[in-house]
């Protein structure tokens, strides 16, 4: 069985969305499908995917690991889109 995720999560965010979410976290392993999935979550949702990656570390619902490799990409991005400008 197959679980889709919606990316609208919006407001509501119950526990069927969370796991969902953190299945999509856990089967991303390329640096380009993380930043992939990041611009659509951000996109569609009022808060950026990198909130909901701090709550669910906060929470223990994802490792350490895997929250670091998500956040580190996401950072390391950023930084990349801000050198390219002063450049």
């Amino acid at each position: 069985m197959t679980m889709t995720l919606s990316l609208n999560i919006g407001n509501f965010f119950n526990d069927s969305s969370t796991h969902a979410l953190v299945d999509v976290l856990r089967k991303r392993n390329t640096e380009e499908s993380i930043l992939e999935f990041e611009e659509k979550f951000n996109s569609r949702n009022e808060k950026n995917l990198h909130i909901y990656i701090c709550r669910f570390l906060k929470n223990r619902s994802i490792s350490r690991a895997l929250a670091s490799k998500w956040l580190i990409t996401m950072i390391n991005d950023k930084e990349s889109k801000i050198n390219s400008l002063k450049n």
